[in-house]
């Protein structure tokens, strides 16, 4: 039996990466959510390789805002902590590639703390 939700998302995936691609010079920033955790990756889709990656998997304790969700408060460390290594690498610019996930609550978190830890897109 199919999931509709989860075939919908991968169509939409499938129509954004028609047109976005990750170049040496500006790479691609690619999110996916599962129930549990976050996972990005910075991929040069010229080369094929993934050039930095992190997730909420190894984290530990993440410091919260006053109201704010644990799951929001891993999403900005892991975005913090991917901008970082791929700082590291020498990766400044991204392309933000949602895959398919709307622009909202842990995506919309994982941007901001990329975004905060120095990457632009």
């Amino acid at each position: 039996m199919s999931q509709p939700k989860v075939e919908g998302r991968k169509r939409r995936h499938e129509r954004v990466r028609r047109r976005v691609r990750g170049t040496a010079a500006r790479a691609r920033l690619v999110v996916f959510r599962s129930e549990l955790h976050i996972y990005a990756q910075i991929v040069d889709d010229a080369q094929g390789r993934t050039v930095a990656s992190a997730s909420s998997l190894k984290l530990g304790e993440v410091a919260r805002a006053e109201g704010e969700s644990k799951s929001l408060a891993q999403a900005r460390a892991v975005g913090q902590l991917l901008a970082q290594r791929a700082k590291e690498k020498g990766v400044q610019a991204v392309i933000f590639d949602r895959a398919g996930y709307r622009y909202h609550g842990r995506v919309a978190a994982l941007a901001e703390g990329a975004r905060k830890g120095g990457l632009q897109f």
